[in-house]
Parts: structure tokens; sequence; C-alpha cells
């Protein structure tokens, strides 16, 4: 093995140190610091100024406005069914036949009787004239002439209750026959042929009216006060005084395509409930509506007045109150309180908390944040116009504005 002098020896000590010295240099190099990401991109709406009136809605129910329950008015074996069960039917339709048979015996034998005493009356009528002939001749007394007269005056009492008993029996053979009473749909038959019928108590159908309906509802009493004051005010009038609109909706419709009037409020708060019974008058040229059909009512309550609205997906809760993210001018995002009102349609009132050119975040809410910068972009969708509910008339519960006075 060769062994190395003591200068070779530091020459190889000398290289090491280089070599372990620019080791060590090149790994302890500065890292390049990382960019910071861009803001987050959200999509911004401003409040909609709109025109509104307040409004609540209630659970209603449809119901005729004439209910038939029919019942025959004599007593007798039915004989014919004359209508399809369920049909439409006009007025003075024929239903039910019963049979007539006795009810026409008993006008032949009333006829009879009527035309006995008829004759029996003018026998009795010519025996009194003669009578008294014969008194002015002073053939006969007077007293013969008394028993005439007063034959014939009994005869004639007893033709006048023969009549009466006539007129009864016609009257019960028409009842053999049963009509409609209104314009309606019947219901399925009660009774079939060869049955009997008891006169006032055997039902045979039931018929409705469904042009037009009525929808009852019943509002609560903190409704009806606020009313009431706005009427004791003056700034409305009573329905007893205005025809009242109001709007109606279906089961299976979001929208309120149906509207009627109100026509009558009840005169006292149900104590067990405390609501008032209110009714509408809803027109059904079509037949959609039917008798027993639960509905919404929308009833405007006040006046109109100018609000805002944005979209109910800006909207956000913490504890049970609710808030929206405002963009600022610097793009800095802000947390504003808010206090909303009624749903219009994809709408939502504000009653206070926003101004008509604040800037709302309405999608992107998860990536933002109080006090955090963001990238604002607006916000456009062609399938989302306001349009909401049809429009909320001026009229309201029980009143309407009163207009102001001609100069």
């Amino acid at each position: 093995m060769m062994l190395l002098n003591f200068s070779q020896r530091c020459h190889c000590a000398c290289w090491a140190i280089l070599i372990g010295i620019c080791l060590v240099s090149g790994c302890s190099k500065k890292p390049v610091a990382a960019k910071a990401p861009p803001p987050p991109e959200v999509y911004v709406d401003q409040p909609i100024e709109r025109t509104i009136t307040n409004y609540e809605e209630y659970t209603g129910r449809m119901a005729a406005v004439k209910t038939v329950e029919l019942r025959a008015r004599v007593s007798g074996y039915l004989d014919r069914v004359q209508f399809e069960d369920g049909a439409d039917l006009p007025k003075d339709a024929l239903l039910f036949q019963i049979d007539d048979r006795p009810f026409l015996a008993a006008v032949s034998q009333a006829q009879s009787t009527v035309s006995q005493l008829e004759a029996r009356l003018e026998r009795l009528r010519r025996t009194e004239d003669r009578a008294f002939r014969l008194i002015e001749q002073k053939v006969t007394t007077t007293e013969d002439y008394e028993v005439a007269k007063y034959q014939a005056l009994e005869t004639k009492s007893e033709l006048e209750a023969a009549r009466a008993n006539l007129d009864i029996a016609k009257l019960n053979l028409e009842f053999t026959t049963i009509r409609s009473p209104i314009d309606g749909r019947i219901s399925r038959r009660l009774v079939d042929p060869g049955n009997l019928v008891q006169a006032d108590i055997t039902p045979l159908a039931t018929i409705v009216s469904l042009d037009p309906l009525y929808a009852y509802f019943d509002a609560d009493e903190r409704t009806v006060l606020q009313v009431r004051r706005l009427i004791a005010e003056g700034k409305i009038r009573s329905a007893r005084d205005q025809t009242i609109q109001v709007q109606i909706a279906l089961a299976d419709d979001r929208q309120f395509s149906l509207t009627g009037t109100i026509d009558f409020v009840d005169n006292q708060v149900t104590a067990t409930t405390g609501t008032l019974r209110i009714r509408a008058v809803v027109d059904n040229p079509k037949k959609l509506l039917s008798p027993g059909m639960f509905v919404r009512v929308r009833v405007p309550i006040g006046v109109p007045h100018p609000a805002l609205l944005i979209r109910e997906e800006s909207l956000a809760s913490d504890q049970g109150e609710r808030f929206v993210y405002v963009v600022g001018t610097d793009n800095q995002v802000e947390v504003r309180p808010v206090v909303i009102g009624k749903l219009d349609g994809k709408f939502r009132v504000i009653e206070s908390g926003l101004k008509p050119d604040d800037r709302v975040v309405v999608t992107g809410l998860q990536r933002v944040k109080n006090g955090s910068v963001v990238t604002p972009k607006p916000y456009k969708n062609a399938s989302d116009e306001v349009t909401g509910t049809p429009p909320i008339h001026s009229e309201i519960l029980i009143g309407q504005p009163v207009p102001a006075p001609s100069k």
C-alpha cells in the first residue's frame, strides 16, 4: 500500500474541505415565495324597487252557493230514475218518478166529490129561490125559507172544502214527479226503483251548484284588529262598502291564478279559535273547482307602499337572525342584518336593512365572510325574471284605501 507524504495528505484535505463547502452552500439555497390566491368570485345583484301591498294567506275551503238534498214530498214506491249519476243538469230536469196511480185515483175521487156538491148546491139554491117567492105570495112560512137558505150555505162550505181537497190531491200528484230545483251537478242516486219512499224522510240524492262557488276562510284576530285600526284611522274603507278582491291558489298551483270577491264577513269572532269567518265568491266557468276543495286565499292587508325585494337565495341565517352579504365599493364584504317580509314568487320583501344601490351577494355565500375581499360579477339569469305572483291589488281584507278628495 502506497503511503502519502505529508504534503500530499494536506492537499487532499483541502480538496475535501472545498467540496464539502460547495455541497453545503448548494443545499441552503433560499426557496421562492408562493403567490397569494386571487379573491373569490361572487355574483351580486341590486335590490328591486316595487310598489307592493302586504298580504296574509289563509287556508280556505270551497262550498257550493246552493246545495239541495232531494227528498220526496209524498210517500210511495219509486217507479223510475231519470238521470245519470254525477250528471250536470239544468233547472227543472226530471229526476225521479214515484208511482202516481194512487194519486190519480185520489184526484178522480176528489173531483167527483166536488161535482156532487156543486150539483147539490145548485139544487138547494133553486129551492131557496122558490121558497123566497112563496113567502112573497104568503104560501109558505119563513121557517121553510130559512131551512133552504142554511142548507145551501152548508153545502157551499162543503163544496169549498172539497175543492181544497181536490187541490191537495192535484198537488200530491204533481209531487210524484221530482225535478231539479237548481242548475247544478247531481250525486249518485240513493234509492233504486221499487223501494218505498217516505215523504220528507227518505233522501234521494244531492244536487249542488258549481258556478259560482264560495270560498270560506278564517282570519286571525291579529289581522282583524290591524284592519279595523286602519278603518278607524280613515286610511281604508270597509268591505261592507266596497267590492274587495282576493286571490285563490289551488292545491297543485304555486301561483294565485284565480280571483274572488269578498261578499260576507261574520258578525263575531269565534271564541274557540279566535278567528273571524269570511266568505269570497269565486267564478268557476270551467268547473275546475268543486265544493269541499282546499284552497289558499291571499288577502291584501293595508295600503300600497314602496319596498325592496331580493332573491330568496341571497338570504343567510345565524341563530334565527336573517342577514345578507353586501359588497362595498372596495369589494370588501359586509354582513348586513335585515328584516324580511313576505315571499313574492322567487323574491323576498326586505322591510329594512338595505338600500337600493347595495350590491347583495346572490351566489357564492359559502366562499365569503365578513371583511373578506371578493371579485363581484353581475348576476344574470334570463329565466329568473321578476314575475313572482300576480300583482297584489290595493284592496284589503275588510277595506281598501280611501281615495284622496278631489280638488
